[in-house]
């Protein structure tokens, strides 16, 4: 599990970086377009909603990836099983909190 969870998180690491990265390339290209043509560019509320919890949900990660999964290998490596349940429990409660910011965003791009 420990291990399958590895690999999970190295393949979310790249798609949620690859996420940010286009997401600001793309702001980026609209806002150029937009002062090249002369207009000013004002990025919708509904863009900006997206950014910010997209940027969260990141943040999220980072910190499951980066801090509760570094406990889960101590506890496991220690086989320290109950901090490793605990951990595995962070990592479930910090994961559905995710979902729950990307089904909001979700609703979001449908009600803009």
């Amino acid at each position: 599990m420990n291990e399958v969870l590895g690999r999970f998180f190295k393949a979310v690491l790249v798609a949620s970086l690859l996420a940010l990265a286009s997401g600001v390339w793309m702001l980026g290209r609209v806002a150029k377009q937009a002062v090249q043509s002369g207009g000013n560019f004002e990025m919708p509320l509904a863009w900006t909603i997206m950014a910010v919890l997209g940027a969260a949900m990141v943040a999220i990660f980072m910190h499951i990836r980066f801090a509760l999964y570094k406990r889960l290998n101590a506890a496991v490596g220690a086989s320290d099983w109950s901090a490793g349940g605990a951990a595995l429990a962070q990592i479930r409660r910090w994961v559905s909190f995710n979902l729950g910011l990307g089904v909001l965003i979700i609703a979001v791009t449908l009600l803009r």
